[in-house]
């Protein structure tokens, strides 16, 4: 079984260190997979569901931000804002993120606040699938 030596950072932690079989990462036209022997690539990380499988035969899924991907000489470095396992989000409080942030996409206001509106409210959207999937 090859495998990779992988990375995920977030601003405020490390979430992964070590040996994957492969990874799937959400990006603006869809998802990247990721195997051993990948081609040298970097690429842009879009919200979504980031999932990886590990040579123990388990397979780990997060809610992930926009962030980078760096596949350089065998290894997969992916640096992203934020990041968090299922079980690790707070339902309640994406339910009151997404409330805030559609709130504030119909008040009328510049360019840069509504796309970070936009932003928020994928962010929550997102972490409310992933968190509801383990249910």
């Amino acid at each position: 079984m090859n495998t990779f030596k992988a990375e995920i950072m977030a601003a405020d932690r490390d979430f992964y260190h070590g040996e994957c079989i492969s990874m799937v990462i959400p990006t603006i036209d869809g998802e990247a997979g990721i195997m051993a022997g990948h081609e040298d690539m970097i690429f842009a990380i879009a919200p979504g569901v980031l999932r990886f499988k590990t040579p123990d035969g388990g397979e780990q899924r997060a809610a992930s931000s926009a962030g980078l991907c760096k596949v350089e000489k065998g290894n997969v470095l992916v640096l992203v804002d934020a990041i968090e396992r299922p079980e690790e989000i707070d339902i309640n409080r994406a339910k009151r993120a997404a409330d805030e942030a559609r709130e504030a996409l119909l008040q009328k206001k510049s360019i840069e606040e509504y796309r970070t509106a936009q932003a928020s409210l994928a962010r929550a959207i997102n972490r409310l699938r992933i968190r509801k999937s383990i249910n």
